[in-house]
């Protein structure tokens, strides 16, 4: 820590005095015209607070210089006459965003977001430059612990001083990494995924999209996470071991009828009796047969016990035939019968559909009682020899599936955490890559996808409190649901073009600070603005570069049209894999 005050000003530094306070904002009336040259927007400027050792940091959102015509003294006029003569005003406009002291009791150079008071009018403001900022910007982050610090970049105000957040604060109350595409959006998140990977015990699970982030499980290059994907039709019949298989028995009730049970058929609530009634008696079976009695006591139809499907799919075949007994001893038509054949139709065509294989075509480990353990066991642990960053590939994934797949992945990871015993807890953060494409806003969402939607905005809200949290990533978070994106504390918020998508981040903002979000469509790549609980300053940041880069480059158009001829063979092996549904 320094101990002589960071913020050393002289008269050069003074830009003028406050001329008007509204709030969070103060307005400077510039005396200083020279000064005024050198700041821009994003700028930071310091005012004299209510004593000698405060400072009230601004932000500077607006500069203004003006004409105006006033009444002038004429030189040399013995009679005392003056000229209307134009006449520049100089006015800057600064978001207050914290108080720094250069003592603070027993503490020297201290800051703290938010303004202890109001600046008061005609207190003196000074440009925060040169040695002044380099001093002030090492004080951020200065505070953390080694074990906090998280290293993301360099300021773009002082390209000197690191960028340094609370790794703690960032995970820990949600984040999300918001950008157009090409703005380095799968930059950031290689770079916060390496920064993660050298800690002894870290636990980040990546719901991969489009497959980029497979280069940071090559260890031959670098690589530091371990991979994983979705089983696709190609994989039912070898099950490779990186195939990660979600069998039905996994589904609660609601996930369940929201894929099979259609809610205009007359016969639903029939349908989702018997199948409700069946299951649990299913569950309760294989409990008695695998000696565990005492969760056969506690057990509820949505625990997550295996059961054969011929099994249901037999009885309610009876159900859907039996006959009824009459009085005179003849057969009449049973209860049930023919109310559940629709249901039985869809419940097969689900067992049918290839698509649908890693759920309801499982290999036969998954249908035993110990295999979820094992499973989960696969995604949650990590050291000694396991790496703690696992990326799951879902690219083969269909899109119309895509929902039923990540929400139950998620529910049962934090399900699993919600159970655990709290002293034996470690924290897991799960990464929604392309968030737009299954946590849509709640009014763009059909039956399978609220479900899905339920889920993460579950997490969203109570995670916190069990160590399960969410980092959301997307170029497009107008799309985003905003319960999701309301309980992100953090932000790192790349270029984002698209008016709608600015006005996402501006009302996630405090109002003092929207006046930030006019830089988004000006960033370059690899620029972000850092906003949040994990950062004492909303800074604009340049993003060190990964060391292991994603697969996500931009494609050279033109230049590859010149050189580069198409393959025929490639494109007749896409074909093929088009109609396995595998690349592999």
């Amino acid at each position: 820590m320094l101990s002589e005050p960071a913020l050393l000003f002289s008269e050069h530094d003074a830009l003028g005095v406050i001329a008007a306070v509204d709030t969070g904002k103060a307005t400077v009336e510039v005396r200083n015209p020279s000064l005024l040259t050198r700041v821009g927007v994003g700028n930071l400027v310091a005012i004299r607070g209510a004593t000698e050792q405060e400072f009230l940091i601004g932000l500077v959102e607006r500069v203004t210089r003006c004409l105006r015509d006033e009444l002038i003294p004429i030189d040399g006029g013995a009679d005392g006459s003056v000229e209307l003569a134009p006449t520049t005003s100089d006015q800057l406009q600064a978001v207050l965003i914290g108080t720094f002291r250069t003592v603070d009791g027993s503490r020297r150079n201290t800051f703290k977001r938010g303004a202890d008071s109001f600046p008061q009018i005609d207190r003196d403001c000074y440009y925060v430059e040169g040695a002044n900022l380099q001093r002030f910007m090492g004080l951020l982050g200065a505070e953390l612990e080694d074990g906090q610090r998280l290293k993301l970049g360099h300021f773009v105000a002082d390209r000197t001083a690191v960028a340094i957040a609370s790794g703690d604060r960032f995970f820990q109350r949600h984040a999300a990494i918001l950008g157009s595409t090409g703005s380095g959006k799968s930059w950031a998140v290689a770079l916060l995924l390496e920064r993660a990977s050298k800690l002894a015990y870290p636990n980040i699970i990546v719901l991969d999209m489009h497959g980029e982030y497979a280069p940071l499980c090559n260890t031959e290059k670098g690589g530091f996470a371990a991979r994983f994907r979705i089983a696709g039709p190609g994989d039912l019949s070898s099950s490779p071991s990186d195939a990660l298989f979600l069998p039905y028995w996994l589904l609660n009730r609601d996930e369940m009828l929201a894929m099979i049970l259609d809610r205009s058929d007359n016969n639903a609530p029939n349908q989702a009796s018997r199948f409700s009634l069946h299951i649990r008696d299913l569950k309760h079976a294989t409990l008695v047969n695998e000696g565990k009695g005492a969760v056969a006591e506690t057990f509820t139809l949505d625990s997550p016990i295996p059961y054969p499907l011929d099994l249901l799919l037999g009885q309610l075949r009876h159900d859907n035939t039996a006959k009824g007994m009459g009085k005179d001893g003849k057969p009449v038509k049973g209860d049930w019968e023919g109310q559940l054949t629709r249901f039985i139709a869809r419940l097969e065509a689900k067992i049918d559909d290839r698509r649908y294989g890693f759920m309801f075509k499982p290999p036969a480990p998954a249908l035993g009682y110990g295999w979820l353990v094992e499973s989960v066991s696969r995604l949650l642990c990590s050291g000694n020899g396991r790496p703690g960053i696992k990326v799951v590939d879902f690219s083969e994934v269909p899109a119309d599936v895509l929902p039923v797949v990540t929400g139950v992945f998620a529910r049962l990871l934090y399900d699993v955490q919600f159970w655990m015993d709290p002293s034996k807890r470690t924290p897991v953060t799960l990464l929604c890559d392309e968030a737009h494409l299954y946590l849509p806003t709640r009014e763009d969402a059909d039956a399978v996808q609220k479900q899905a939607l339920g889920a993460f905005e579950r997490i969203s809200k109570e995670g916190r409190k069990y160590g399960f949290s969410l980092l959301v990533v997307s170029q497009r978070p107008s799309d985003v649901s905003k319960t999701i994106l309301s309980q992100c504390n953090n932000f790192l918020s790349l270029r984002l073009t698209n008016e709608t998508d600015q006005g996402v981040v501006r009302k996630l903002m405090p109002d003092s600070l929207a006046g930030m979000t006019e830089m988004l469509p000006l960033l370059d790549i690899g620029e972000a603005l850092l906003l949040g609980d994990a950062t004492l300053l909303p800074s604009r940041i340049k993003l060190d570069r990964p060391i292991v880069e994603p697969d996500s480059a931009t494609r050279n158009f033109w230049t590859e049209w010149g050189t580069r001829e198409p393959s025929m063979a490639a494109i007749g092996a896409a074909v093929e894999s088009l109609r396995r549904q595998t690349r592999s």
